[in-house]
């Protein structure tokens, strides 16, 4: 079976770094988010490319992730582990030189035990209740630990995608007052929070998804484009059915081609019935559906049938296609599988 083919813009995702790191005044440090593989798409490849242009603070969730990307970008960049210092991670922390953000007095004392004399950051719960030290528990922090300075103290805003939210103004004060004792540096604002306002910027930024093309950055350039190759054409007469459950039924002599990629390569059940593929800017409804390797797509009302089709594309946005699935933008990029060919552009 062929294989769909994955184009990634690397000259887009160095774009949309320097936009977003515009935003902020001079005395604002950008940084990037790599978690989850650079948010499917790779990275090796990406965060060579953003030091190449300026970041030299990375993010990422966990300590293997922390790890590879040392290797790719030697001693110089500082990375930061979201999780913090979990159990049985210190020597890889230590023999990767990675920073864990810490987020609970538990994690504190690990650190404290275990890697004293090592850098480590602090993440703060200002109302989101996911991670992070609570205000209790991070005012005994700094009594007893009144020489230990923190390479950084992060939080994270729970509705930055909403403008008008007054969670965003309630977290905003949580950190400012948490924080206003500390001179290290201060981070709160993600990709939301860096299009909220100057006031959220503190002294970095981080931003992740609007690296690679998703919303809240209405001005990002698209990063990926997915084409699909056409296995099969297959003519149907009236009331002839389509995929299993036989949910889709031909109303009229119909031309249905098959695609090559399904759920298992991250398109997922939710767009059957509901998602468009693209025939040279033509939109194709997916008919009946998806299964784990294929797609099935109403093709009737076309001249002539390409040997390939665009489901993400300059028609088609990743939020585009995560609205039609009910989702947002992160999971379709998260999800899509290792099957693809990728190809990379802009390098």
């Amino acid at each position: 079976m062929s294989n769909g083919t994955l184009t990634i813009d690397l000259e887009a995702i160095k774009s949309n770094w320097l936009a977003l790191d515009s935003m902020s005044n001079n005395t604002v440090e950008t940084a990037a988010v790599v978690k989850a593989n650079a948010y499917g798409l790779g990275a090796k490849q990406i965060s060579l490319e953003l030091a190449k242009v300026g970041a030299r603070k990375f993010f990422v969730a966990s300590a293997e992730e922390g790890s590879e990307i040392r290797a790719t970008l030697g001693e110089e960049a500082k990375i930061y582990i979201f999780s913090g210092h979990l159990a049985g991670k210190s020597s890889i922390l230590q023999q990767s030189k990675l920073i864990p953000l810490l987020n609970s007095p538990e994690q504190n004392i690990r650190h404290q035990q275990n890697l004293p004399t090592e850098p480590f950051g602090v993440q703060l719960d200002t109302g989101m209740n996911r991670l992070g030290f609570e205000r209790a528990d991070f005012a005994e922090f700094l009594e007893l630990y009144k020489e230990k300075i923190p390479e950084l103290v992060i939080s994270h805003l729970a509705c930055a995608d909403n403008k008008g939210d007054h969670q965003n103004t309630n977290q905003l004060k949580a950190f400012s007052d948490i924080t206003s004792e500390l001179s290290c540096p201060l981070s709160l604002a993600a990709t939301g929070g860096i299009i909220l306002g100057k006031e959220y910027h503190f002294d970095m930024c981080r931003p992740g998804i609007g690296l690679y093309g998703g919303a809240p950055f209405k001005e990002a350039k698209p990063v990926v484009n997915l084409s699909l190759p056409v296995i099969q054409t297959r003519a149907l007469v009236p009331e002839e059915s389509v995929g299993y459950g036989a949910t889709w039924t031909a109303h009229r002599p119909s031309l249905i081609a098959t695609l090559s990629a399904g759920y298992a390569d991250g398109l997922i059940r939710a767009m059957s019935g509901r998602a468009v593929v693209y025939a040279n800017g033509t939109p194709c409804p997916i008919a009946g559906r998806v299964s784990m390797d294929l797609i099935t797509v109403d093709v009737t009302h076309l001249t002539d049938i390409p040997e390939h089709m665009e489901i993400l594309c300059e028609q088609q946005s990743v939020d585009q296609l995560a609205d039609e699935a009910g989702t947002i933008g992160y999971e379709i990029l998260t999800g899509l599988g290792n099957r693809y060919n990728r190809k990379y552009t802009g390098v």
